[in-house]
């Protein structure tokens, strides 16, 4: 089963609100999820990002793909580093 950690939308038309899921590959963007690991306001100034972070390297570990949007999020909240790479990645070369 491929893993992903992505956003999920939820808000009125126009007043997004985005959580940040971990959810299989094949589900729908707003259907069923994993785990929910965090959220993110992209309407607040500036952005609010809150991830628990030892959950989302629990994940990513275990092999789940962050989304590009996800990945620059994570960036952001220092989550990653500046390569973007997870533990994993560095240690395969």
């Amino acid at each position: 089963m491929a893993v992903k950690i992505r956003l999920r939308r939820l808000g009125a038309k126009r007043d997004p609100f985005y959580r940040i899921v971990v959810a299989d590959a094949r589900a729908p963007r707003d259907g069923r999820f994993i785990e929910e690991i965090g959220y993110y306001d992209p309407l607040r100034k500036p952005a609010e990002i809150k991830v628990d972070e030892e959950k989302a390297r629990d994940w990513m570990n275990k092999g789940a793909q962050l989304t590009e949007t996800v990945r620059s999020l994570f960036k952001q909240a220092g989550i990653l580093g500046n390569k973007g790479a997870t533990q994993g990645e560095e240690e395969k070369g």
